[in-house]
């Protein structure tokens, strides 16, 4: 048994098990911004998808994502692109945070 498990992506579904009408909600605006064309393209839109499921590590975002990328024709350089561009943005938005280090060590004397 583990904890990930690829079938459970098909249970997605179940979270309207318990206050439908939040999860109809949910899934009617994730529909309406994944699920069709507007300033992006839905294969715009699955890249960056597929980037934020590396960023936030969600193995089923990932698995979702790989196969929207695909569908909607996105080729393995550009899906390997986004997850750089992903982790590229993780580690400045860590390394931008050592201002707050420097205004620390300032107030230190240091």
């Amino acid at each position: 048994m583990h904890y990930y498990e690829t079938k459970d992506l098909k249970k997605f579904g179940e979270i309207g098990d318990f206050r439908k009408e939040l999860a109809d909600k949910f899934f009617e605006y994730y529909n309406t911004v994944t699920g069709e064309d507007g300033a992006l393209t839905k294969r715009e839109k699955a890249l960056i998808a597929l980037a934020v499921a590396h960023a936030k590590q969600c193995p089923y975002c990932i698995d979702a994502y790989t196969t929207a990328c695909l569908e909607t024709g996105a080729n393995p350089d550009q899906m390997t692109e986004a997850v750089h561009v992903a982790a590229a943005m993780e580690a400045g938005i860590t390394l931008v945070h050592g201002v707050q280090m420097h205004n620390a060590l300032k107030r230190n004397g240091i």
